[in-house]
């Protein structure tokens, strides 16, 4: 732990990353009530997220910094991460749709392995054996998550393996990006790419007929009244959390982002009924569990705590 951190603003961290890792899953819960109540295909919802993340984002990036944080240092690898983001949100979007939010969130929790792992490969990060065996522990509970899907659902039991390796890549942008720019800039910035990109896949997907990329508008005003939260949620939560990891340490912080998991679980029983049968919650622990391990074994690693940067 940075000894340089305050006990309070440690303690108003630990709280703020709890509370957004609590409300985050409803942007999901979201997700899945437009697709399952509304009729909204799943691409059409991830446009809408971004979208209004742009219009609730926007007026307050102006108001505080001026028309001049939209020019952003380096916009290109900005407007490519938020269509790597786009990319992600609609594959996890695609498989709330059909499988309960729980099983999705679970799985999903594979990125870390993969950041560690592509980590090792492209920027010659060092991982020891027993960090390489958690992985592949993790890998194995994700499985185990992922099996009974695979019989019910089956290729798109796999959309949130994709959603992880996609937020992977959207992570080393943010390494590669740095403090460029400012958070509020990169949220707005992302909005951006992230639109332009499910503008596009709504195109090509509504022209080779498939349904997870209908267009449409909202059918009434609690569809509208949704997506707007859900902008909302997208847009303001995420620099909330940046906020959290600027007031204490990403080793003491990370632990929270599996609470993501019990919101879900609570949502998707109370909203659609799902609940995980006893071996999906033994899948769950050993991901948890070695994520954990990584995150123990990468603060023994280093004395250093690196800065998470805006998702």
């Amino acid at each position: 732990m940075n000894k340089a951190v305050s006990s309070p603003s440690l303690l108003r961290g630990m709280m703020l990353m709890a509370g957004c890792m609590m409300l985050l899953p409803g942007m999901d819960a979201i997700a899945k009530y437009m697709a399952t109540y509304e009729g909204m295909s799943p691409g059409q919802v991830t446009f809408y997220r971004f979208f209004f993340q742009i219009a609730v984002t926007l007026p307050f990036l102006i108001a505080t910094q001026g028309r001049k944080a939209l020019k952003a240092k380096r916009p290109g690898l900005n407007l490519l991460r938020g269509a790597l983001h786009g990319a992600a949100s609609l594959a996890f979007f695609m498989a709330v749709k059909y499988m309960p939010l729980a099983d999705v969130f679970a799985i999903y929790f594979v990125e870390p392995f993969i950041l560690t792992a592509l980590s090792a490969a492209f920027l010659g990060d060092k991982v020891g054996w027993r960090r390489w065996l958690a992985i592949l522990v993790g890998f194995g509970g994700a499985m185990i998550v992922i099996q009974p899907s695979w019989e019910i659902f089956g290729l798109t039991a796999l959309l949130p393996v994709l959603c992880a390796f996609l937020f992977a890549l959207y992570m080393f942008l943010n390494r590669a990006l740095g403090d460029a720019d400012s958070p509020m800039t990169m949220q707005t910035m992302s909005g951006f790419g992230g639109t332009a990109f499910m503008a596009l896949a709504i195109l090509a997907g509504s022209a080779a007929g498939h349904e997870d990329f209908i267009p449409s508008l909202p059918a009434n005003g609690l569809g509208l009244s949704l997506l707007v939260i859900l902008g909302a949620l997208s847009g303001y939560l995420h620099l909330l959390v940046v906020k959290a990891f600027r007031m204490a340490p990403l080793s003491v912080l990370a632990p929270f982002q599996y609470f993501e998991i019990i919101a879900a679980t609570i949502l998707g029983y109370l909203l659609f009924g799902d609940f995980p049968t006893v071996s999906k919650w033994c899948g769950i622990l050993i991901i948890v569990g070695s994520g954990l391990f990584i995150l123990w074994r990468e603060q023994r690693k280093t004395q250093k705590e690196p800065v998470l940067n805006p998702v």
